[in-house]
């Protein structure tokens, strides 16, 4: 058999986030996110779940470690939740709220296993969202302060930074369709916050720099958009449109290109940008190891005057982009199967943004995985069939020159899937919410022959 391998040292993990396994939502001085404030607005997650308990990792991560070591993972991204830290998101610090993260960096440590941390997975303190958020310029500089706090207690033992996960997700999301915490729906305060994230992460970036940090990056959710008829001249300028919103306006000013000249122009149709100020984008650009990637599907796009568009979610694509509806074999979260769309994305970025070394931070699918009742075991053989697709997909990528680091599954554990509660699994490991048992999934298993091997 002919194994597909993988380079020396790539680095096989998985990864979480903190509000979707910790639980203890009121433990040892943690203050209220803006997560724990939306899933208690009526209507806002299915059937009003919560992330009170979720995964109980607070309590059980040392049961959680010793199963990542089972399976052989190499490295474990995680985010720390920033009002453990700072209950009011300024201020004194939490001690017990970094006691935890210091036990439990300390038993990857003893396991091998390499941390890699993720200061801020959208969990924000809900005393800064009361006075705007990441409307808020002050909101970046608290960021800042608080990445200052976190490494001075963990930087001893932890060498990979990642300041934002998905500021796309937090921005577009949060502040413009509304359907992710805050539930703000407003285009401009949308873009605000796109500029007060990046804002926050050049800030902490350089803080984290300044303090020692060896390795210091971001994750974004860039797309693979593609036109819906490669002839069409309106579907180029869809295209050009979402792939602004959703990557360039992004990754142009973390890499010292500033804002693209049609975003701004975008932009000022929704709101007056003077939340830019003199200087910004220098701050933002502040030099980066790293770039994660989180990719789950492609996206196709037409140009049609009459289109819905994509609403909140991409601010003045209405009457501008149709948003194609996902074809051929789909996850539980009816995304789209297409692996070839993750070697575009690694090659387009490694093209349009040379000198950049990635990893992806984020693969995975969301499956039914029932449990047999004959074993209690979960035969989960189409995300077996996922991550081996874009695995391969990955592995072209290189082949093809793609500087590319390592592969994160998303989840090592089924979890609160933030809108859609517990109704949706993306994890290896099978999580009873009724008992706590964690119970390795087929593909746990598939993912620990791989690591062993370093390929396919």
């Amino acid at each position: 058999m002919n194994t597909l391998r993988f380079p020396e040292n790539f680095v096989w993990g998985a990864a979480t986030a903190a509000y979707q396994i910790e639980g203890a939502a009121r433990d040892d001085g943690r203050g209220p996110s803006i997560w724990d404030t939306f899933s208690r607005t009526p209507g806002k997650v299915f059937r009003g779940h919560t992330g009170d308990v979720a995964c109980d990792h607070y309590h059980r991560y040392r049961d959680d470690v010793a199963l990542m070591a089972d399976l052989g993972l190499k490295a474990y991204r995680f985010s720390i939740a920033w009002p453990r830290i700072q209950p009011d998101g300024t201020g004194p610090v939490e001690p017990r709220g970094l006691d935890f993260y210091d036990r439990l960096v300390d038993a990857l440590v003893e396991r091998g296993i390499d941390p890699i941390v993720t200061l801020y997975h959208w969990d924000l303190p809900q005393t800064l969202q009361d006075r705007g958020g990441w409307t808020n310029r002050d909101t970046a500089e608290y960021f800042a302060e608080y990445a200052t706090a976190v490494y001075a207690r963990l930087g001893d033992r932890i060498r990979t930074w990642t300041t934002l996960n998905e500021p796309w997700c937090s921005a577009y999301l949060g502040y413009g369709s509304g359907i992710h915490a805050p539930g703000v729906v407003d285009a401009g305060a949308a873009f605000s916050a796109v500029h007060h994230l990046l804002l926050g992460h050049g800030l902490a970036a350089r803080a984290l720099r300044a303090a020692g940090a060896e390795t210091v990056g971001i994750t974004l959710n860039p797309a693979d958009v593609q036109p819906a008829d490669p002839t069409s001249a309106a579907d180029a300028a869809a295209v050009r449109l979402v792939d602004g919103l959703q990557n360039r306006i992004f990754l142009d000013p973390l890499t010292g290109a500033g804002y693209p000249e049609d975003m701004l122009t975008h932009i000022a149709r929704h709101v007056e940008p003077t939340f830019i100020r003199d200087g910004d984008e220098k701050l933002i650009a502040a030099p980066i190891d790293l770039l994660g990637i989180n990719f789950y599907q492609p996206t196709y796009v037409a140009g049609r005057p009459d289109a819905a568009g994509g609403g909140g979610t991409f601010p003045g694509t209405e009457g501008a982009v149709e948003f194609q509806p996902a074809t051929g074999p789909l996850t539980e979260m009816g995304w789209m199967i297409e692996p070839a769309g993750l070697t575009r994305l690694l090659e387009r970025i490694a093209t349009d943004y040379p000198g950049l070394p990635m990893m992806i931070t984020e693969n995975g699918g969301a499956f039914p995985d029932p449990v047999r009742p004959e074993d209690g075991q979960v035969a989960d053989d189409d995300r077996i069939g996922y991550l081996d697709g874009h695995l391969r997909a990955a592995h072209e990528a290189i082949s093809r020159g793609v500087d590319l680091r390592g592969y994160l599954v998303w989840s090592f554990l089924d979890n609160f899937e933030w809108a859609a509660g517990y109704q949706k699994r993306f994890g290896i490991v099978h999580v009873d919410y009724l008992t706590q048992r964690r119970t390795p999934k087929s593909s746990a298993r598939w993912y620990q022959e791989v690591i062993s091997r370093n390929g396919l």
